[in-house]
C-alpha cells in the first residue's frame, strides 16, 4: 500500500484546470443556448448568440484601448441592454467594471473616478456633464457610436486566462453619511452567488428575472449575472416602472421577483387596478423587516408566492441569512431569519466574542461569496476584517432554534441615560400596526438623557394618533425605550437610496430644520 503523503499539494496543471470565470461561464452558457433569448429590453428580443458575439467584439475594442486585466471601466448608464454587455466583455478581458450611481452628485462623481482611475469611461449620453469628459480618459458614449463600434470588431471569442480571485465589479455600497465606498467583487464571489441563489432558492434554469432595480447596485447585478451563466432570461426595465413589470408577470414564468418597501403599496394598487394575472412566481421580496405586516401578508396573495425573509449585503451577496420564506398570506410579527448553508456566522461583542443565545451581537461572517475589500480604503478594510471574518456591522440575537433576529446596524445607535438603543426594534412593533404604512426612528440630541428616540410614521389613514403608537408599544419594549416624540409625515417624506432604503441620517437631520415640536 502506498504511503500517504500528507503534504500533497496540486500540482500546477490540476490549479489551471479549475480556473474560470464569469465570462468564460457565460461564454459555455451562449454555446449551449445559441438561439435561447438572453436579454429582452424594450422591443429588442437577444438571443444568446447574438449577445455573445457583441460582447466578444466590444471585449476586442477594450483590448484596443489598452485595457488590460486588472484595470478599470467606468459604466455610468442607466438601465438597458448595453450595460450588462459592458460588464460582460469587461469580464472577459479581466477588467474590472465600476458601477457608477446615476444618482450621484458631482463630488461624488468626482470621488469614485479619482478613486479607481479608470482606464476607459463608457457612459448614456445624459451623465456627460456630471463626468466632465473633457477633462478625463478615452470614454464611450452609448448613443453615439457604440454599435458602429461594436460593428467594426471581429467576434472571434478572446481567450483570457484569469484567476477567480481577479476583480470583476466594483459596486458602491449606500452608506450613511460620507463618500461612496467601493466593494470589489471577484468572479469567485459573484460564481458562488449564483450557486448559492440557485441552490438555495431551487431555481430552474430557463428562469425569467427582471431587472428593474438599479443594475449599478447588488440586487439586478447579481441575480442578472446568475441568470446568464445559467440559460435564462433577463428583462431588463429602467427602473420602477409597474405596468410595464406587471406584462412581463402575465406572459413569462418567472421565479424571482424584486419588490421592495418604497414600492409595495403602489404595486399592490397597480395590480389591483389591472387586475393582474400572473404567470405562476416562485419567489418575491427583499427587506421583509422594513415592510408593514399587512403588506406582506396582501403582496404575497396578490401574486400568490411566499416572501423572501432574507439578510444580505453587496459585501456578501445573499448570505448570511437566505433560507427563510414568509407564506403566502402570512403577516408575522417575528422575522426570525434561517442561517445560509454557504457560510460560517458568529455574533460577537465589542471585543469580537461570542456573545450567548438571545444577547446581541454584531454578525460576522465568512464564505465563498465574500467580497475582495474596500477599493482603496484600508481604513475601513481593518475595521471590517478582523480575526478572519468579515463584521457586518449588523446587529443580531441568536435563538435558541438557532434563528437570527435582526436588531439593527451597529454604527446607528441611540445611547440614551448609559443604555443602547436600536430604532429597528422600535419600527418593528409600529410595523405590526395596519393602519401603519412607513415608520423610521432616529436619535435626537437630549440635555438630560444625550440622546431619545423620535418616531417618523407615514399612516395609512389619520385615524392613527401619538396615544395609539405609545399603546402599542407599552409592554412590549422597555420605557426608556419609547419615542419621545412621533410626528406623522407623508410617504415623500422619506430620503432614499437607490435601492429603496430609507437615509436615516437625512431623516435625522430634518428633526433640526422642524425645531422643537409643540
Amino acid at each position: 500500500m502506498p504511503k500517504s503523503n500528507k503534504s500533497y499539494k496540486p500540482s500546477s496543471s490540476v490549479l489551471n484546470s479549475s480556473l474560470t470565470s464569469i465570462g468564460k461561464l457565460f461564454s459555455e452558457t451562449a454555446k449551449r443556448n445559441p438561439e435561447k433569448i438572453a436579454i429582452i429590453y424594450g422591443t429588442k428580443e437577444i438571443s444568446y448568440n447574438e449577445l455573445n458575439n457583441r460582447v466578444n467584439s466590444l471585449t476586442h475594442f477594450l483590448a484596443d484601448q489598452n485595457v488590460t486585466r486588472g484595470d478599470c471601466v467606468a459604466l455610468l448608464s442607466r438601465n438597458c441592454d448595453n450595460f450588462i454587455e459592458v460588464e460582460l466583455a469587461a469580464a472577459k478581458i479581466g477588467a474590472i467594471c465600476v458601477n457608477f450611481n446615476w444618482r450621484w452628485t458631482q463630488p461624488e462623481v468626482t470621488h469614485c473616478l479619482n478613486l479607481t482611475s479608470p482606464k476607459l469611461i463608457i457612459s448614456s449620453k445624459e451623465y456627460e456633464e456630471v463626468l466632465n469628459l473633457s477633462k478625463q480618459p478615452p470614454h464611450l458614449i452609448f448613443e453615439k457610436n457604440y454599435d458602429e463600434i461594436i460593428n467594426s470588431y471581429p467576434e472571434d471569442e478572446p481567450n483570457y486566462l484569469l484567476d477567480p480571485e481577479d476583480g470583476l465589479v466594483i459596486i458602491f455600497t449606500s452608506g450613511t453619511t460620507g463618500m461612496p465606498k467601493g466593494a470589489l467583487i471577484s468572479h469567485r464571489a459573484m460564481i458562488a452567488r449564483a450557486l448559492i441563489f440557485s441552490s438555495e432558492y431551487a431555481v430552474p434554469k430557463d428562469d425569467t428575472f427582471i431587472a428593474w432595480t438599479p443594475l449599478f447596485h447588488m440586487g439586478s447585478n447579481d441575480f442578472s449575472l446568475a441568470t446568464l451563466i445559467r440559460g435564462g432570461t433577463v428583462v431588463v426595465i429602467d427602473g420602477y416602472q409597474p405596468e410595464e413589470i406587471i406584462q412581463v408577470i402575465e406572459n413569462r414564468r418567472v421565479h424571482y421577483l424584486t419588490v421592495i418597501p418604497g414600492m409595495i403599496e403602489d404595486f399592490i394598487h397597480k395590480l389591483k387596478e389591472n387586475n393582474c394575472k400572473p404567470k405562476p412566481i416562485g419567489m418575491i421580496g427583499a427587506m421583509a423587516d422594513l415592510v408593514p405586516r399587512s403588506m406582506l401578508k396582501e403582496i404575497t396573495e396578490l401574486l400568490n408566492a411566499p416572501y423572501l425573509n432574507t439578510f444580505g449585503s453587496t459585501e456578501t451577496g445573499n448570505p448570511p441569512a437566505s433560507a427563510g420564506f414568509i407564506p403566502i398570506g402570512s403577516a408575522p410579527e417575528n422575522l426570525a431569519k434561517k442561517q445560509s448553508a454557504f457560510c460560517e456566522i458568529r455574533l460577537v461583542d465589542q471585543y469580537d466574542e461570542e456573545v450567548s443565545d438571545g444577547q446581541p451581537g454584531e454578525l460576522a461572517i465568512r464564505g465563498p461569496s465574500l467580497f475582495s475589500g474596500y477599493w482603496g480604503n484600508e481604513e475601513a478594510n481593518k475595521e471590517a476584517f478582523r480575526n478572519g471574518w468579515f463584521h457586518m456591522g449588523d446587529v443580531f440575537k441568536r435563538d435558541k432554534m438557532g434563528l437570527i433576529n435582526f436588531v439593527d446596524r451597529v454604527k446607528y445607535m441611540i445611547k440614551s441615560g448609559g443604555e443602547n438603543i436600536y430604532p429597528a426594534e422600535i419600527e418593528q412593533y409600529i410595523l405590526i400596526d395596519q393602519r401603519v404604512s412607513e415608520v423610521v426612528v432616529v436619535r435626537k440630541k437630549d440635555s438630560k438623557w444625550g440622546e431619545v428616540p423620535v418616531a417618523f410614521i407615514s399612516a395609512v389613514s389619520n385615524k392613527l394618533s401619538e396615544e395609539d403608537v405609545l399603546g402599542m408599544l407599552k409592554g412590549k419594549i422597555a420605557s426608556y425605550k419609547l419615542p419621545k416624540e412621533i410626528h406623522f409625515v407623508d410617504p415623500s417624506f422619506f430620503p432614499r437610496t437607490g435601492t429603496g432604503k430609507v437615509q436615516r441620517h437625512l431623516v435625522e437631520k430634518s428633526l433640526t430644520r422642524m425645531g422643537p415640536k409643540s
